[in-house]
């Protein structure tokens, strides 16, 4: 974890630092790729990994990004309901254009330009969660409200009920 940070991930790290925060980008030996394989690495529960997800805004085609926890699935009718933004998928090619990262290492700071961020309130039961860092083996460790600071995001309840039958992005 001593090697060098890839450009993505440099990004992020400077992005941090320049927001006077502390946090340290790690390269991770193995895939981070999902939400089960970063809790791996780090060793922390899945529940603890913000996950990144890029959606499409239906009515301006700007990117949304939800961060929620690796314990959930995101129920986009609950979004829509909270905040009257229609989602609709959003490609690879779509998520590297408009954020500037692969899909697997999209991480919640550091984008081409803003974006409207919502953030799972799931995430703020945890002392430590981590996000993914620009690549799709690298994280960080922050705290909630750090998230919440960092993205300027909205808190929005939006896990799926595991009795609704709708796709997760």
């Amino acid at each position: 974890m001593s090697q060098e940070l890839k450009s993505s991930s440099q990004r992020v790290q400077d992005f941090l630092s320049r927001h006077g925060q502390q946090f340290v980008v790690r390269q991770m030996p193995a895939s981070t790729r999902t939400a089960a394989e970063a809790a791996e690495a780090v060793g922390c529960n899945i529940g603890q990994i913000a996950k990144s997800l890029i959606f499409k805004n239906k009515a301006t085609g700007e990117p949304v990004l939800i961060v929620a926890s690796g314990a959930n699935m995101v129920c986009t009718r609950k979004v829509e309901q909270a905040t009257g933004i229609k989602l609709s998928k959003a490609d690879a090619d779509f998520v590297r254009e408009k954020v500037g990262y692969a899909i697997g290492g999209v991480p919640p700071v550091a984008h081409h330009a803003q974006v409207t961020t919502i953030l799972d309130p799931s995430l703020k039961q945890y002392d430590a969660i981590w996000a993914a860092a620009g690549t799709p083996n690298s994280l960080f460790e922050l705290h909630s409200n750090e998230l919440e600071q960092l993205t300027q995001g909205t808190w929005v309840e939006l896990a799926k009920s595991p009795h609704i039958q709708q796709e997760e992005a």
